[in-house]
């Protein structure tokens, strides 16, 4: 399956690594523009001034790490799309572009089903998602999850459970299912 996902999965960290370890594992083939990256770095920067290099480092990893994830938007084809939020039209356009059978995101209102449908596309939150592969391969998600769950330990220095990890990561079905 060809996901591409949205820049509010790819940041925050925790909900990103999840989901790429699952992309890792070889249980999708993940899909990003350079705009969608540019959101990520530009909404690290919330979290203060050295947020927006660390989420280019990252980024630089990523794109790494996955090669073949990064798609250009066919010249011409976002002006013939439409979405409720203009400002999201470049990531429809990306999964079109590159015949994505999902777009990955928490946006669900901006990304209407109907619309989605009529370029053969499903929008898919990351926690139905990720459920869903953990349906499909257990083992393979649980694996994932305890490596993330041990990253996020040696981090920050405290000793997180599973679920509270999950729900932080606004993955609170994934964390139950894990603990």
């Amino acid at each position: 399956m060809r996901v591409l996902i949205d820049a509010c999965v790819l940041y925050p960290t925790v909900m990103r690594e999840v989901v790429l370890g699952a992309a890792d594992a070889g249980l999708f083939d993940p899909k990003w523009s350079p705009r969608i990256l540019e959101e990520w770095a530009r909404a690290a920067r919330k979290i203060g001034p050295e947020g927006e290099t660390i989420a280019r480092g990252e980024i630089a990893a990523i794109n790494a790490r996955f090669p073949n994830a990064l798609v250009q938007i066919p010249q011409g084809l976002e002006a013939r799309l439409w979405l409720p939020d203009p400002n999201d039209v470049h990531v429809l356009a990306a999964a079109v572009g590159c015949s994505s059978d999902a777009i990955l995101t928490v946006n669900a209102k901006d990304f209407p089903k109907n619309i989605l449908a009529e370029e053969g596309l499903e929008r898919i939150d990351p926690d139905g998602f990720l459920l869903g592969l953990h349906d499909a391969a257990p083992d393979v998600v649980a694996a994932v999850g305890s490596t993330v769950l041990d990253e996020a330990r040696r981090l920050s220095g405290e000793h997180w459970e599973m679920r509270k990890l999950m729900r932080k990561a606004r993955l609170p079905r994934l964390g139950k299912r894990l603990a």
